[in-house]
């Protein structure tokens, strides 16, 4: 039903992230591509993303602007620009996209799951808190070999989003909040299932921001 990727790169500057995602169902056709520079932080330096929803074409480029953060929108041919209160826990969310689900949890980490919020690249654009509870481990197996599994829940917008990560903090799995839809990396089971899904497809990663 679609596939997903992201990948990682350390610069001297912090990391160059980039995710890529493809669905195609009864009722979507969604398309996505989006570049980002991060902190060593993971912290947002500035993110790019080209989206195409049912044909139509969305645009955004995000990017702090001293104090706030500056979010430009093209879509259905309208434009706006929006000015935010700028967060240092701020991961930008498009739908569907597991890198910055993955960047989510490296924020997490360096702020003890505190003063995270999620910039929202929808109509004009928003950012809104992230409650993120954790829950007891599970467990899996990925390329058969059996792996610890950590469970949280990222309440966004009034929506939950099961996360399930690995030892090293990587994103294994992602309940989403779009009914019957998950993320799943390719080759990761869990056990046992967390519900019956349609996925968008299985996920794939490199170079993983270090932790």
């Amino acid at each position: 039903m679609g596939t997903a990727s992201f990948q990682f790169k350390a610069t001297k500057d912090g990391y160059d992230s980039t995710s890529l995602v493809k669905l195609t169902m009864q009722g979507l056709d969604y398309a996505l591509s989006k570049e980002e520079r991060l902190s060593k932080a993971n912290q947002l330096l500035h993110a790019q993303l080209n989206a195409a929803v049912n044909g139509e074409a969305v645009n955004v480029v995000a990017a702090p602007d001293s104090v706030q953060l500056l979010l430009n929108i093209s879509a259905m041919g309208k434009s706006t620009t929006t000015r935010l209160d700028a967060h240092p826990g701020a991961v930008f969310l498009p739908d569907f996209d597991p890198g910055a689900l993955e960047t989510l949890l490296a924020l997490a980490v360096a702020q003890n799951n505190r003063d995270l919020w999620a910039i929202l690249p929808i109509n004009a654009g928003s950012i809104v808190p992230v409650q993120l509870a954790t829950y007891a481990d599970q467990e899996g197996t990925l390329d058969g070999t059996p792996i610890a599994v950590h469970h949280l829940v990222a309440t966004i917008n009034g929506a939950n989003t099961d996360l399930f990560s690995g030892p090293k903090n990587q994103l294994l799995q992602a309940e989403l909040p779009q009914e019957g839809f998950a993320l799943v990396r390719k080759g990761f089971v869990l056990n046992p299932p967390a519900k019956p899904v349609a996925p968008p497809g299985g996920f794939a990663s490199q170079s993983a921001p270090t932790l």
